[in-house]
């Protein structure tokens, strides 16, 4: 798979690390940042990771910050973003499996490096079920998404 990796300065470290991991499991990785801890806004990496996502130059992405909750509720302003912050393996595979989560968000002061590891496989290994049950559920999200967004299909 393409996976793209993103982080703000306080996600940095544990990007760097998970660009190693990702990349030993054997996919394709794109870093969009951050280069350092350097201050910098999580809403740019954010987008830019939510556009490379949306836009299928990756097929899933990776996103930090320091609790994994403004990141994750930046990238789901994106359309066809399905982001959520998973500190447990059950959601990082329900998420995925259930509603075809798309970009896994991570607190990089909440969890430290193994679980880290843990979570991303998790994530990286599930698929989505495409069980009727979900496909509906999933389409209700798509037409909240699609009357509630400024572009209109």
């Amino acid at each position: 798979m393409r996976i793209a990796l993103a982080a703000d300065h306080a996600g940095y470290a544990l990007k760097q690390h998970l660009l190693a991991v990702v990349h030993t499991l054997g996919h394709d990785v794109t870093d969009l940042g951050t280069d350092s801890e350097a201050p910098v806004d999580y809403p740019d990496f954010a987008e830019k990771l939510g556009l490379a996502v949306r836009e299928a130059r990756v097929d899933r992405g990776v996103l930090l910050c320091g609790s994994g909750v403004g990141a994750s509720v930046a990238a789901n302003k994106i359309p066809g973003v399905r982001a959520a912050v998973c500190h447990d393996g059950y959601s990082a595979h329900q998420g995925v499996e259930h509603d075809d989560m798309n970009v896994l968000v991570l607190g990089a002061r909440v969890i430290g490096p193994a679980l880290a590891d843990d979570l991303v496989k998790t994530f990286l290994a599930a698929r989505y079920t495409h069980e009727e049950r979900h496909e509906r559920r999933l389409g209700k999200v798509k037409a909240l998404e699609r009357r509630w967004s400024k572009e209109q299909p």
